[in-house]
């Protein structure tokens, strides 16, 4: 096979991290139809899936016709292609698409009419379509690589920043509140605490003066039974009162704790959001490098 160097679209520049964008280079060459050998042209596919871009190509080949593309033995076939990019009318095109460690490369006859190929000796113009079209193919094939990259890049960037604000969101709103709403409930507890020890010193000092006056009345006595109703009724005060004090007690207890597993979870927390800070200011690196290296073949 005879090959010509035609052009490079664009230089090679070193990513780090990424694999640097690769050239595009279109160049005459020559492809093997069964006995023949026909007037082609090449372009590289730099880094592509296979089966992804001969299916495309296929595509490409049968849009705007009902010419179907035959394949024997990975040579491609198809007559009455209508690609007005190349020609106005109807051409036969014969291709394959070969495969390489981190390329693929189409070989392309286009045959205007019977026994006449577009090549580098006939029609100037005619030649340049031919290499701008399966340029501009093989651009496509390749942005679409380069921008999955870039996607999952940015994609591992955005988990960062949102594993970031969550953080940020469970010290303000779960940490920083817990502390305030058990301080807010130890306050109130503490309040009770006090008006019912206040509340006790005083149906204590009742309980025993009135106790003391049921034990001086007669059996007999009319009142002593009103008395002793009282006597009750100060009864469950006082053990109402010493429940309550209990109660807030615990409540105190409880939000102390409460305090002090929130307060031990803080500097965690803020140790997960410096580490996820890095990560994150590590991968806005990444993701700049892929979608430069995106830009850059835009710009092919």
């Amino acid at each position: 096979m005879r090959l010509r160097f035609i052009f490079i679209l664009v230089s090679l520049v070193p990513f780090l991290g990424t694999r640097a964008q690769t050239p595009i280079t279109v160049l005459n060459d020559s492809l093997k139809i069964g006995n023949s050998n026909l007037p082609a042209i090449s372009v590289t596919i730099p880094e592509a899936d296979y089966d992804k871009v001969l299916k495309a190509w296929i595509k490409e080949l049968q849009s705007g016709t009902k010419s179907k593309v035959v394949t024997d033995n990975g040579e491609m076939s198809i007559f009455g292609a209508r690609i007005k990019a190349v020609s106005p009318d109807p051409v036969n095109v014969y291709s394959i698409l070969k495969k390489f460690d981190l390329m693929l490369q189409l070989v392309v006859s286009f045959e205007l009419k019977k026994d006449l190929y577009i090549e580098s000796t006939g029609g100037a113009a005619e030649y340049a379509k031919a290499t701008n079209y399966l340029k501009e193919f093989s651009k496509t094939q390749y942005i679409a690589v380069a921008k999955q990259e870039a996607d999952l890049e940015q994609k591992k960037l955005r988990d960062l920043e949102k594993e970031l604000a969550s953080l940020q969101k469970e010290k303000s709103k779960k940490l920083q509140k817990s502390i305030q709403s058990a301080n807010s409930s130890i306050l109130r507890e503490q309040e009770n605490i006090t008006v019912q020890k206040n509340e006790l010193s005083l149906v204590t000092s009742t309980l025993d003066a009135q106790n003391q006056e049921l034990l001086a009345m007669q059996e007999d006595n009319p009142l002593r039974k009103e008395k002793a109703q009282s006597v009750k009724d100060l009864e469950k005060r006082q053990k109402k009162a010493v429940n309550s004090i209990e109660s807030s007690e615990k409540k105190i207890k409880r939000a102390k704790s409460s305090i002090e597993r929130a307060e031990a979870e803080i500097p965690r927390n803020e140790r997960m959001q410096d580490k996820v800070k890095e990560q994150i200011r590590l991968q806005e690196a990444v993701y700049r490098q892929y979608d430069e290296k995106l830009k850059k073949i835009r710009s092919y």
